[in-house]
């Protein structure tokens, strides 16, 4: 389990996000929801570490972030994948050597068993065989996927993606909904998802938090989220014509 506890973030004065209080569970889809600027993004880069925030602090299965040595910080970082809004791939790596990075870097694992590990990951996302492929050959979709495949390579215990349907087709943004959601719950893991898809929120959203203006507004699942009386949440869900027209029924 991750807490956030008392967060809150500035840039260059500005609060951008203000004491934000929640908790993201193991074997769940923990989403992170709300319009552009609202500080999603950076609430979800201080839960992973990539920022510090000024006030309050994030724990990890109650260890407090800010309060580890280096070593200890090091063995966290071993314990998270990360999938990020345009997949991050290396271009000048093969599809292979992009799942094996990891490996590579937190693991003692030998050759053939980096390569095992690989073929697994490939397998379990759909991709067998594609190896010596290159990311610039692949599809969007396809490209996601090996990302996935890279995030879940060290077997993490917390995975954050960053609006991982990002330029996808809807048919395929529900493939990497359910792929994401198949991997929680198969491997346990505290998944945190940032996105502003509504069809992500309604398919994978087992909790789900709601910021607005850097603070935490709501927080439920996608069996109460079309349900509440949030003015805030509500103009961000029905604010096109197809969700007026869901409202409306």
């Amino acid at each position: 389990m991750i807490k956030v506890s008392a967060v809150s973030k500035y840039f260059q004065g500005k609060k951008v996000l203000d004491n934000i209080n929640t908790e993201f569970f193991p074997g769940k889809c923990n989403l992170i929801i709300g319009k552009s600027g609202s500080g999603k993004t950076v609430l979800l880069r201080t839960i992973a570490g990539l920022y510090q925030p000024e006030e309050g602090f994030v724990s990890y299965d109650d260890r407090i972030l800010a309060n580890m040595s280096r070593e200890q910080k090091i063995d966290v970082r071993k314990d998270i994948g990360f999938i990020f809004q345009e997949g991050a791939l290396f271009d000048s790596m093969t599809v292979e050597e992009n799942i094996m990075f990891p490996l590579r870097m937190f693991s003692s694992m030998k050759r053939k068993a980096r390569a095992e590990r690989v073929n697994y990951c490939l397998e379990r996302v759909n991709l067998k065989g594609i190896n010596k492929m290159f990311p610039s050959q692949l599809s969007g979709g396809m490209r996601k996927r090996v990302a996935i495949a890279r995030a879940i390579s060290a077997r993490p215990k917390y995975l954050f993606c960053d609006e991982p349907n990002s330029g996808l087709d809807p048919q395929t943004s529900i493939l990497i909904d359910n792929l994401i959601m198949d991997i929680t719950k198969e491997f346990n893991m505290t998944t945190i998802v940032n996105t502003h898809d509504m069809n992500s929120v309604m398919e994978i959203g087992d909790n789900i938090i709601f910021i607005y203006e850097g603070k935490l507004h709501w927080q439920g699942d996608k069996h109460n989220v079309l349900e509440s009386d949030n003015k805030e949440l509500n103009d961000f869900i029905f604010c096109s014509a197809l969700t007026k027209k869901i409202k409306e029924r």
